[in-house]
This record gives C-alpha cells, structure tokens and sequence, in this order.
C-alpha cells in the first residue's frame, strides 16, 4: 500500500478493500498476537498473547490488516469462522503506510492498533528474523474453537469484558488447548520436560514449575482495575472477568474461566464456570456456587446484588437480590425448604409473581428476591424468611 497522507484517502481505500475483496465481510473480532511455540511439535502454538484485541469494533484497521496480508501474499478466507495468519515484515510495512496519516497523532484508544504495529515493526528492526512468532487472527462467526489464538482472542474478550459473562462460544476450547506446565508465564510441553529430563536437571536448568493447566492464570494476561485486588494469582484464571472492586482472598477462593462478577464484590469463595456475582454481594470463606458441571443439570447460576454467601455454604440454584444463605448450608434445586405463612406473604411482597406454597424445593425457588436461608438447630429443617439484615460491603475495601 503506498503511503496514506489524508482522512479522506484513508477513509477510500477502506472502502476499496471492502468492495474490491472477494467475500468480504468485517470480522467480530480480531488482533495481532505474540505466541510461544512448541519445542517438540515445532511451530505449534502454545499460548498467544495479544497487546490489543478488537472486539466488533474498528473495522477500517482490520480492512488495512486484510490488505496487507494480501500484499504479503496470503488471503483471508471469509467462509471460516476463524482465520490465523502468520504475518511478515511486508506486512508491517505495508500496514504503516496506511496508517501514516495518523502517525503524528498522539496514540490513545482510538489508535492502539496502529501502535501495536509501529511497536512491533520497531521490534524487528532491531532484532531481525521473526517467523512464526507474530500472527493476525480474526474471528468471524462465533462458531465453537477450532485455535488457540482464537481461543485466546475469545478469552481476552471476556476478561477484558469486551462480551458479557456466558455470551461466547467456547465449545471446543478444552480440545484446542493443550496441558502445559507453564514456568514464569511461560508454557513448557510435557513431552519435552520428559525427554530432556535428564540433561536439564544436570545442567541445572529444569525450570521451576509454578503449575500444570491448560489455562494460564488471568494475572499473566490482564491487567485489572485500580481497585480490584487479586491476593494470591492461583486464585483466577484466565477467561475469568472481575468488576472493578473485586476483591479476591486467598485460602479456599477461586475463579473459573467464564465466571466472575458484575460490580464490587468480596471473594473468599469458590466461583465455578459460568457461575456470575452481582455487585455488593459477599462469597463467604469456602462457600461455593455450583458450576454447569457440578449438579446444576447445565443450568449456569447468577447470584444477584448485595446477597450473602456464609462461610462453607453451598449454592446450587440462582438467586436474586438481597438474599442470604446461612453459613455450611447446601441450598440445591432438589433441597426441600419449609415455609410458614406469614413468611409467604413477606416474600410474595417483593416477588409478587412467585407461587409459594409451604414446602418447596430449591429449584421453585430460583431467582426470588430477599430470601433467607435457614436451618432450624433442632429439627433440622430447611426453612426460608424473607431477609431483614442488609448485606453492606465495606467501601474502604472495595
């Protein structure tokens, strides 16, 4: 592409590529990526990390990026869901060409992508060859995962909350990502810590292994909010989304990938996938909420605002606002729970469209507003109130 001087000319050659390029369509997200290569299967990816992603946004640049490509000899195929491309030195120039309009301009949000390739073609001037270590990828169709750059690409949007909590497809993100043992933020293959075993650890050279995961941890990846505190970085993993506020424990707390929360929120708990927390709430020392794999039949649950989570509680239903489970209860969808009459019409208040009787199950209770959990010391029943006490995080901390 030759060099680029006015809005206007930048503004047509976008619309040139677009109706010049056979099957073109603006992708729903692209980037250029960074990615460590496997050491036994040689050029293998084994993670990819992306400086900036664009999520349904910014589709002039991805036109440049589409055209470049092409002038370096390799074409997008728009019929896929996801295209991979290795990118070269062609590349980078080409694409600077077209951004030259914009290079006296300071760089901010609006121009990151042109940054990322100013960055990187500074890169390699200085250091030369870098086959195989940079690629563009695009996604067009939030179809199940078939790289793990666009797995990555998929997980950067969620924890950078670029796409809400359980809005992607992740289908075949376990079958794409391999089992690594990852050092420092770096991912080793197995295969090649067995095969070398001896001669490392003669040598001294047999790296510290922090963990073994097919997923980083999200602390390698993002860099959170101000106010959002992650004490230990085992404790979220990466493709998790935390509001900023979040404060997460160390001890028994965990968040999954495609879980996390909606607003500030206090942590000492387990949330599996998928599971979400609403903004105030308080997952007490070792409660946990039930993943779509741990008894919820595949149903993911949402816990709403200012709800409490008492120490080594269990939840396995969804639940509205202002609600309360005792701590070391286990409320399930098959629990039966026991209500008087007077509670009844308390709850009917603030849920005026649930049909309540005496004695429920869990799963009839789901997603109700001001419930408390309870259980009677002596007779052992389960039994709900509606709640009365306030669940307040401390501002201070959050």
């Amino acid at each position: 592409m030759q060099i680029i001087e006015t809005q206007d000319a930048f503004k047509a050659l976008i619309e040139d590529i677009k109706t010049t390029t056979a099957g073109y369509r603006n992708p729903l997200a692209f980037g250029v990526c960074r990615v460590d290569l496997g050491k036994i299967e040689i050029g293998k990816t084994l993670q990819a990390t992306y400086p900036v992603i664009n999520w349904n946004e910014n589709f002039g640049s991805a036109a440049i990026f589409i055209k470049a490509l092409a002038e370096q000899g390799t074409i997008v195929d728009f019929s896929k869901s996801e295209v991979v491309c290795d990118i070269n030195s062609e590349f980078l120039k080409s694409a600077l060409n077209a951004f030259s309009v914009y290079s006296d301009e300071a760089y901010g949000d609006a121009h990151k992508n042109i940054q990322v390739i100013s960055a990187l073609y500074n890169q390699i001037m200085n250091r030369g060859s870098f086959d195989g270590e940079f690629k563009v990828v695009f996604i067009f169709d939030d179809e199940p995962l078939k790289s793990v750059e666009a797995t990555y690409l998929k997980l950067y949007a969620i924890s950078q909350a670029k796409v809400e909590l359980r809005s992607l497809n992740l289908n075949g993100a376990f079958g794409v990502l391999q089992n690594l043992a990852w050092s420092n933020g770096k991912p080793i293959e197995l295969d090649y810590l067995r095969e070398f075993e001896i001669e490392l650890k003669l040598s001294g050279e047999y790296p510290h292994i922090d963990f073994i995961d097919k997923f980083p941890r999200f602390l390698q990846h993002i860099i959170p909010a101000d106010n959002t505190r992650i004490l230990d970085t085992s404790k979220v993993r990466f493709g998790a989304q935390l509001a900023a506020g979040t404060t997460v424990m160390p001890g028994a707390s965990y968040i999954n990938f495609n879980a996390g929360t909606t607003g500030p929120v206090m942590v000492e708990g387990r949330i599996s996938s998928s599971a979400i927390v609403g903004a105030g709430s308080d997952v007490g020392g070792g409660a946990s909420i039930l993943g779509v794999l741990s008894g919820t039949d595949g149903n993911p649950i949402t816990i709403g605002k200012n709800t409490l989570l008492g120490a080594n509680s269990t939840c396995g239903i969804p639940l509205g606002d202002g609600c309360i489970i005792d701590a070391g209860l286990a409320v399930l969808a098959g629990t039966k729970i026991h209500i008087n009459d007077e509670e009844i019409s308390e709850i009917q208040a603030v849920n005026p469209k649930a049909e309540l009787s005496n004695i429920m199950k869990g799963s009839e209770l789901a997603g109700l507003n001001g419930l408390h959990f309870r259980q009677n010391s002596q007779t052992g029943l389960y039994l709900v109130q509606r709640s009365i006490r306030e669940v307040k995080l401390n501002a201070d901390l959050h």
